[in-house]
């Protein structure tokens, strides 16, 4: 079930863990946006884990999702939700009215998040990156184009930097993952990839030294940081302490593609994560990161 929480910056700064895509409400963010982040959040946040958590079936998930769109769109139109998920709704009912929020980006996630149940339920699996970067497009995506249009950000060279980060740090978090995703048979790793590489799938279970497994995730985190630094001038250009808390964002991205390194890819046997020391190394590099 849902939390039956309600949201604020506090308790989304704790969780962002469990939603590690989203830039969260921390002190950093402007305070009058910050309730309006935290509604979001706690609105993929709540669709995330009806789509991952528990053990209920997929046409239950996906039951679930329909009556949660079902709400999305109700609130939009000034409608009576089914009270499910009072926690997300009537905050997010004050954001949409209060922000113009486009529903669409809110929309767009619901479809990535139906299509990780669906791929999972069936087995599927990404033929190629393109399918993999189009799956990002919708999740994650979205967050930044929240995110500007909340920062009153439109133009398309913005939007394009933004989705080239937030794509980065979806495909970051599934390199970091690989060991947590493999067994529960969720491979975002392509097909054509794979073989491209080499790579079987007993090459990415727990006790696999594979060179070619190796190759593979270099390969991928080499693309993933190329994309980083390309939205990255962003970050530069946001005024404030929203221009920050992306530079801190970016470079919390690129840390993590450190630790990859440092493990010689090989995230299909740990995964990495950051200590108290990487927290002062991304401040520092925020600090230098050139406009």
């Amino acid at each position: 079930m849902p939390s039956t929480h309600s949201p604020d910056p506090q308790a989304t700064a704790q969780a962002v863990d469990h939603y590690e895509n989203f830039p969260v409400a921390s002190w950093l963010c402007p305070p009058h946006l910050r309730p309006a982040i935290a509604a979001i959040y706690w609105f993929a946040r709540t669709a995330d884990d009806i789509a991952d958590e528990g053990e209920a079936p997929a046409p239950t998930r996906l039951h679930d999702l329909a009556d949660f769109r079902a709400d999305l769109h109700a609130i939009a139109q000034g409608q009576r939700t089914s009270g499910r998920w009072p926690q997300v709704f009537e905050p997010l009912g004050r954001v949409l009215h209060d922000f113009s929020l486009p529903v669409t980006l809110l929309s767009q996630l619901l479809d990535a998040f139906e299509q990780d149940v669906r791929f999972t339920a069936a087995g599927q699996r990404y033929q190629d990156d393109a399918e993999l970067v189009d799956y990002c497009s919708r999740s994650a995506n979205p967050v930044g184009r929240l995110l500007l249009h909340l920062y009153g950000i439109h133009d398309e060279a913005s939007l394009a930097q933004s989705d080239q980060i937030c794509t980065a740090l979806q495909l970051i978090n599934f390199w970091q993952d690989v060991s947590v995703d493999v067994p529960r048979a969720r491979w975002y790793v392509s097909v054509q990839a794979m073989q491209e590489h080499g790579v079987h799938d007993a090459d990415l279970h727990a006790d696999s030294y594979s060179d070619n497994a190796t190759r593979l995730i270099a390969a991928y985190a080499s693309s993933a940081r190329a994309s980083m630094l390309k939205g990255s001038k962003l970050a530069c250009r946001i005024p404030g302490r929203a221009g920050w808390e992306l530079r801190l964002v970016v470079q919390g991205g690129l840390r993590i593609l450190d630790k990859i390194e440092g493990m010689d890819f090989a995230t299909w046997r740990a995964r990495p994560k950051l200590r108290l020391w990487d927290y002062a190394v991304m401040l520092w590099r925020a600090c230098w990161m050139a406009s």
